[in-house]
């Protein structure tokens, strides 16, 4: 009978159990390791062989099959070292572990029958907790990430050897005296709205933007401050609920990009990719299919400076996840799915030169258009809020005094949504109202009368698509939100209005 054991995979950000098999058979020496491994996993043969005959134990001479069930889906990593070589010790007689279906094996071994630290750790654990799997065996430099999970037994070592001796009861644990409880990793950069003079009108709408969760695009002439601005938006976000912390963890923990490993992510995720971004690159791919930038600000920022500069292939790859709240990546063997649930923020020049409107501006009408037909109108139609950013007046400038700080307005921001929270309390994966479908929208966006005829004079006038008066009505709610009323007033409809500035100037100063 074959021994089996443990082991863990991972598919998109998800984890899965993956049983460990190992058999001898008697007949020429050699191993075989089956089961859609990767090229990492093929190698482990050599680690394999090189770690039994070091120290107390012996490579075994004879045909040795390794499967890692489910044989059927494709795996990746050098995770499954320590499952496999504790499966071979079971095989071959070295050691006979007592109640080895109770535990779990998390761990790449060197040559030298150490262990070594994996990413991943997190969503794996979770996928044993799901299992009923309760006990697992992870490097100790894995332990702190590991315990992010509640409720599970984590057992760190540093060599082949320990954990074979704590299988065997011939020693007991000791946990390490570094071991702390949940830690909070901080990512603010001392960043602060007070900073930012002048662009009073401005910050309203970034407060509202920030409020419910909508995208936004800002145009104006370079240095206007619109970088400056877009960089501090994640300072006037709520604090993330600790499901959200897990998620985001979780994904950063696949991607290898957690900065210290068992430091749950606390601050919401702000990514600025620069504009030669590839389309894997920002939507997720590759060879391993890992998480791209629009998953990795999931439950934060994605920011798009110069957003015109982007290619205009990789931009239109953004519009089906915007909508989702997901992305779907698929390969020839398998599907990986990864959330994407980010509050896109953009900012771009008016024209080539950047300075539309002035004496300064020379472009002509056709240069400007085509300019902007750089961004299609299905991506426009996608930005809930489009706002010129004006130049700030020399005299604003010289006077030195501070704006609003950045924990005034998130005081405004978590007022309105606290209201979402309790209005969306009882639907899953809706958390604000950017995210409202259109039953919601039925439900919650009840406008006053005269409310109803303004955005029945807009609508007649500029022709919006169905997707934008849903916009509409989804900016009009959290503006009346932020002031705690139940019914969308004509003063929301009118502010609502007022954010588009692009499909108002398209509709009658841009026509050749």
């Amino acid at each position: 009978m074959a021994s089996v054991v443990k082991g863990f995979s991972l598919l998109g950000v998800d984890g899965y159990v993956v049983e460990v098999e190992t058999k001898t058979i008697d007949s020429q020496p050699m191993i075989s390791i089956v089961g859609l491994g990767d090229t990492a996993i093929k190698e482990a043969k050599e680690r394999l062989e090189a770690v039994l005959n070091h120290g107390d134990y012996h490579f075994p001479k004879m045909k040795i099959v390794i499967n890692l069930a489910p044989s059927d889906l494709k795996k990746a990593g050098t995770h499954f070292d320590l499952a496999m070589a504790v499966g071979l010790l079971m095989e071959s007689g070295q050691i006979r572990p007592k109640e080895i279906q109770k535990y779990g094996f998390i761990g790449e071994l060197s040559l030298n029958a150490k262990l070594r630290s994996c990413v991943g750790v997190l969503p794996m654990v979770m996928a044993a907790k799901e299992s009923g799997i309760k006990n697992i065996i992870v490097s100790k430099e894995n332990i702190q990430e590991a315990s992010l999970v509640q409720g599970m037994n984590i057992f760190g070592f540093s060599a082949l050897k320990e954990v074979a001796d704590f299988l065997e009861g011939k020693k007991e644990y000791e946990i390490p005296l570094e071991l702390t409880p949940k830690h909070q990793e901080q990512h603010l950069y001392g960043l602060d709205f007070n900073e930012v003079q002048g662009q009073d009108a401005m910050i309203e709408y970034i407060v509202v933007a920030a409020a419910g969760g909508h995208n936004l695009l800002m145009i104006g002439a370079p240095g206007c401050g619109k970088s400056m601005i877009a960089k501090r938006i994640p300072t006037v976000l709520p604090s993330m609920m600790e499901a959200e912390s897990l998620e985001v963890t979780k994904i950063y923990s696949v991607a290898g990009l957690l900065r210290k490993r068992g430091y749950l992510i606390e601050d919401r995720p702000f990514r600025a990719p620069h504009h030669n971004a590839s389309t894997n690159s920002l939507i997720g791919g590759g060879n391993n299919a890992l998480p791209g930038e629009i998953s990795l600000s999931h439950n934060g920022v994605l920011f798009l400076d110069e957003i015109a500069e982007f290619n205009k292939k990789t931009l239109e790859a953004l519009r089906q996840p915007m909508e989702d709240r997901r992305v779907t990546i698929s390969r020839v063997r398998y599907t990986n799915t990864y959330p994407a649930n980010f509050m896109l923020v953009a900012a771009m020049n008016p024209c080539p030169c950047g300075h539309y409107g002035s004496d300064r501006c020379q472009c002509s009408d056709y240069e400007v258009i085509k300019y902007r037909q750089k961004i299609s109108g299905p991506i426009l139609d996608r930005m809930d809020i489009q706002k010129y950013v004006q130049p700030v007046d020399f005299l604003q400038l010289s006077e030195h005094t501070s704006g609003r700080s950045s924990a005034e307005l998130r005081e405004r921001v978590e007022f309105a949504r606290d209201i979402q929270k309790t209005r969306y309390a009882s639907m899953e994966a809706i958390n604000c109202n950017a995210q409202m479908t259109p039953s919601l929208i039925k439900e919650y966006c009840e406008l006053e009368a005269d409310g109803t005829k303004l955005l029945r004079l807009a609508y007649d006038r500029f022709q919006y698509s169905a997707r934008t008066f849903h916009k509409f009505l989804k900016v009009g709610r959290t503006f009346a939100d932020m002031e705690g009323s139940e019914k969308i007033r004509k003063k929301d409809i009118a502010a609502a209005l007022m954010a588009r500035d692009l499909d108002k100037e398209q509709a009658g100063m841009l026509v050749l």
